[in-house]
């Protein structure tokens, strides 16, 4: 893997997860108490042997660098390895901000020249989204792509037809699995060749030939129609052009117990992924120490509960509670408590996720929240129990999952 060159783009606004991208881009969010999102990308690569990774910053990034620096200086440059988070540089002509994922890549080629001069052409360009929620082993994909001797090699993985719907580009395959078309979140998914309930949704993961994706990347730049997007420009017209396009099945480089794959690029996506770690067998695994997720750790004590007096007992119930965690005498169920959480005496808390340094006072009660960094929630104070008293104050989606800004004042 050491001739392979990674590109993991972190710089979306992810305005679907307001108010949580208020201070911070999508990647950095936290999730599952004591990570952030780019770190299950990260810790792909780690495990997958890809240690020369560029990290495409650009809106609200000071919190996504922070935490790189702080939890990913695990590299030697001795040896040739690299985490860099590069912001955008605007050295092509007529540069602003990125104005797609193939435009990301393209105003950083230069880097992919520095690249080539200082170390040669590199096997594979990997190009990654820093802001999905998996375990894949890398090398599969890329030694498929070498086999396959493929211009693109896209991973994909199946969803039922009408989960897709509007949601993922869909491909259409023969048995090799050579694209033969691509719909970009069509309305009615064309079904996978073995299956006609579910279709190939790409999972925004892609491995280049160096050269190819050169071309396909100066043709897009110079076409003022095109959104210079992967999905919607660049793939469709290599496809359509008969290029060598294979897609590779998530299930042969999962490294979960079974399959799972999440973009939690919306608000109730992201509270059901955490629900999906609270299970006596959760969905994603956490706990497997083949594969574990690396992130920077605080200095945190362990957690604890506190009390066991009659009606005033610290009780945490299929829940995860992360460091520094103190329940007093409330009652967790089902929640997420990230590091530095206070639930203070008869509290209630269910279904619910909260941010570092939360503080849920005496008698107060919150149910399927979101909850950012620093909020005090007030003596007596309910959330989640009259959502047309908590829309009037909070944000609150169509599911009726309540999200709170960072450092709120209630």
């Amino acid at each position: 893997m050491s001739g392979v060159l990674t590109f993991i783009l972190a710089g979306g606004k992810g305005e679907r997860l307001y108010p949580l991208t208020r201070d911070r881009t999508k990647p950095a969010v936290p999730f599952g108490g004591i990570y952030r999102i780019i770190d299950f990308t990260l810790s792909n690569c780690l495990h997958s042997g890809l240690r020369q990774i560029y990290v495409l910053t650009q809106y609200k990034s000071l919190s996504l660098e922070r935490h790189i620096r702080a939890g990913w200086s695990v590299f030697n440059p001795a040896l040739g390895e690299f985490i860099a988070p590069v912001p955008p540089q605007q050295r092509t002509e007529g540069a602003t901000w990125y104005r797609g994922t193939a435009d990301a890549i393209w105003q950083n080629w230069y880097s992919v020249e520095r690249y080539m001069f200082e170390r040669g052409e590199p096997t594979a360009i990997l190009i990654l989204a820093g802001d999905h929620v998996y375990k894949m082993d890398y090398r599969e994909m890329l030694s498929f792509h070498r086999e396959a001797k493929a211009d693109l090699t896209v991973a994909v993985i199946r969803v039922p037809r009408a989960e897709a719907s509007h949601r993922f580009g869909v491909f259409v395959v023969d048995r090799n699995g050579r694209a033969r078309s691509f719909q970009e979140k069509p309305a009615k998914p064309s079904p996978a060749p073995d299956d006609p309930d579910a279709c190939l949704a790409s999972m925004g993961i892609y491995a280049f030939s160096p050269r190819v994706l050169e071309k396909a990347l100066r043709v897009d730049a110079e076409d003022s129609g095109s959104s210079h997007d992967f999905g919607k420009d660049v793939i469709p017209k290599m496809v359509s052009a008969g290029m060598q396009v294979f897609v590779f099945p998530f299930e042969q480089g999962n490294r979960n117990p079974s399959p799972y794959w999440r973009d939690v690029g919306t608000l109730d996506s992201f509270w059901e992924a955490h629900l999906d770690l609270v299970a006596v067998v959760p969905q994603f695994d956490l706990y497997d120490r083949s594969w574990p997720i690396h992130t920077y750790h605080e200095p945190w004590p362990p957690a604890k509960t506190v009390h066991d007096d009659p009606g005033r007992r610290g009780t945490a119930m299929n829940s995860l509670l992360s460091p520094g965690c103190i329940v007093s005498g409330g009652t967790v169920v089902r929640s997420i408590l990230s590091p530095g959480v206070r639930i203070h005496s008869f509290a209630h808390v269910e279904e619910s996720v909260l941010f570092s340094g939360v503080e849920v006072g005496r008698g107060a009660k919150v149910r399927r929240a979101i909850v950012d960094k620093n909020v005090k929630i007030p003596e007596g104070f309910e959330i989640g129990y009259d959502l047309e008293k908590d829309r009037r104050r909070f944000h609150v989606t169509e599911e009726g999952i309540i999200a709170i800004p960072k450092e709120e004042k209630l």
